[in-house]
């Protein structure tokens, strides 16, 4: 039972060439709104809090802060509405999953940036 869901997953849900990202990393998200008959392309800049789930189900959190406020938003791997995914710095994180990173304030939130 669990090949045939992974063999319609491979088959129907389109895959698209993004890079490989993972937590603690700082990416922008370009993906399209429909505003009634008009489209424009919005952005979405932050830190990459997690990655969960496989195949069509797969999504991901990213986190930045507006003002004082911090924002977080989940995306869906494969939602059609997702244009293109830059990563502007890969983070040096050493858990999958950040969340102690909402906890944080001012200098000690910041994540050291792995270079190449």
């Amino acid at each position: 039972m669990e090949s045939l869901i992974r063999f319609v997953e491979n088959e129907f849900v389109p895959r698209k060439d993004l890079p490989e990202f993972s937590a603690g990393d700082t990416i922008t998200v370009y993906y399209e709104i429909k505003e009634g008959e008009k489209k424009r392309t919005q952005f979405f800049k932050g830190v990459v809090i997690q990655r969960r789930g496989e195949g069509a189900t797969e999504t991901f959190t990213i986190r930045k802060m507006s003002g004082t406020i911090g924002v977080e938003r989940i995306f869906p791997i494969h939602m059609p509405a997702l244009q293109k995914i830059e990563i502007n710095k890969k983070g040096k994180v050493r858990r999958a999953r950040i969340f102690y990173f909402r906890g944080l304030r001012g200098k000690k939130a910041r994540i050291k940036e792995i270079r190449k």
